[in-house]
């Protein structure tokens, strides 16, 4: 297996990859629903026009640290829409679903200096705490409002609506591919 971690979405569709055998054969012998999820964000929402430019991935000049975050969450809503179609197709007892858990306090912008200073002044009165921002993923991992619903994005623990980008499953489709062409 050749794995290119270059790539700012690889991460999660090698670990999906590396567990799903094993996660289709526990819902089969246990008779019991799997769940996939995808932590993504509302960051999808501000990729390029272009959305994800697959011959480009590692083009130093284009690279910006915000767009590849917002990228990456482009991917992993597609990934799991992608996810999902395949193991319904497969007649699989496992749902794949992609979330957004809402603006936490965390060091994410710790690169930023002077953004993280004036987030973590302002951010403090509006965003999530920890546990807040945990809600929705235990949501759509435990409660029984979510069995057998896959494909969908996910925040403040009701369905939402994607970018239309998001929805492209030829996009989809294309990711799936270039991301295996990256851990075969």
């Amino acid at each position: 297996m050749k794995i290119r971690f270059n790539c700012p979405f690889s991460g999660h569709f090698l670990l999906t990859n590396l567990l799903l055998e094993t996660m289709k054969k526990t819902a089969q012998e246990n008779n019991v629903e799997g769940r996939i999820l995808n932590l993504s964000s509302e960051g999808h929402r501000y990729q390029r026009s272009e959305g994800i430019q697959f011959d480009k991935i590692n083009d130093k000049a284009r690279y910006s640290s915000l767009y590849a975050y917002n990228e990456s969450k482009l991917a992993n809503v597609l990934h799991a829409n992608e996810l999902a179609r395949r193991l319904k197709e497969d007649g699989v007892q496992i749902t794949a679903n992609s979330l957004h858990p809402g603006v936490i306090t965390t060091d994410l912008l710790r690169h930023h200096t002077i953004i993280n200073g004036i987030f973590k002044t302002v951010a403090k009165y509006f965003v999530k705490n920890v546990q807040q921002g945990a809600a929705t993923t235990c949501y759509m991992a435990l409660h029984p409002q979510v069995k057998g619903v896959s494909g969908e994005y996910f925040l403040d623990s009701n369905k939402g609506k994607p970018v239309e980008q998001a929805k492209d499953m030829e996009l989809a489709e294309k990711l799936w591919d270039f991301s295996m062409g990256l851990i075969n």
